[in-house]
């Protein structure tokens, strides 16, 4: 998948099992395991928070958008890896687990937004990517899938995301399912935010990309904490929280930029 219309990229980065192009304050990052069908595996996912560190510190750098080469987004984590490593012990399966957390961390506690632009199959782990991402686009013909329970797998680490998206319930019968929805079901569900047909897919993307990329850095950075930090807290530590967030967007360039013109404006 290529989102050919954003403009030249000045800084490029191939790793691996990663490409990274960063341009007009969008870094755009693409899982180049296309055999595999980007299936996970330490190499990528090792390359993948890289490529996250990069973006976090690019100053010029607003959105990221999540991308996956060939015909799908992501299979999940890579079954073989896993097969392999089934006569290890416990502090084996802990490390390799917590390979996976602490990506889906990098992901919820990076300072920019991360869209997810899904194409054909975004499965178990490869789903938990896009969940864990700010927002998700899809084409028509995308499916999404936690089919863990099928091979007696607990999907764990995805379901701490889905709850917090869709509510226990609903998280529950998809995970506990195991079955596969269309896109547009996730849209339904308030799991996928924007549904394209498959060949408006790439220029609805750079539009909604480039859209993002226009606004305050700080501000949305502000946003991203604080919906991430009132998770779980009371009514008044969110609203505390809240309190501070109004005061330090109120002390950013941008927003004493944005004061300023509404009130000449007027």
């Amino acid at each position: 998948m290529r989102f050919s219309n954003l403009p030249h990229e000045p800084y490029n980065q191939d790793m691996e099992v990663i490409t990274y192009h960063a341009a007009a304050g969008v870094a755009r990052i693409t899982l180049q395991r296309p055999e595999k069908r980007n299936a996970l595996n330490p190499e990528l996912i090792a390359e993948l928070r890289q490529a996250l560190a990069e973006a976090a510190k690019q100053a010029d750098v607003r959105v990221v958008l999540l991308a996956g080469a060939g015909k799908d987004f992501c299979a999940g984590l890579d079954l073989k890896a896993l097969d392999e490593a089934s006569g290890t012990g416990i502090l084996d399966h802990l490390n390799g687990a917590r390979l996976f957390g602490d990506l889906i961390l990098d992901i919820r506690r990076h300072p920019k937004p991360i869209i997810s632009a899904v194409h054909g199959r975004a499965f178990a782990g490869g789903a938990g990517i896009a969940t864990a991402s700010d927002l998700i686009l899809a084409t028509e013909s995308a499916s999404f899938g936690y089919p863990e329970v099928k091979i007696g797998f607990v999907p764990a680490i995805v379901a701490v995301l889905l709850r917090r998206s869709l509510g226990e319930k609903r998280a529950f019968e998809l995970l506990a399912g195991g079955e596969n929805i269309t896109a547009h079901h996730a849209h339904a569900l308030g799991l996928v935010n924007r549904v394209f047909a498959d060949a408006a897919f790439e220029d609805g993307v750079d539009a909604f990309v480039t859209d993002f990329a226009s606004k305050s850095a700080s501000a949305l950075a502000l946003l991203k904490n604080l919906l991430i930090q009132t998770d779980g807290l009371s009514l008044e530590k969110s609203i505390e929280a809240a309190v501070q967030t109004n005061a330090f967007a109120r002390m950013t360039e941008d927003a004493q930029r944005g004061f300023e013109k509404f009130v000449n404006k007027g």
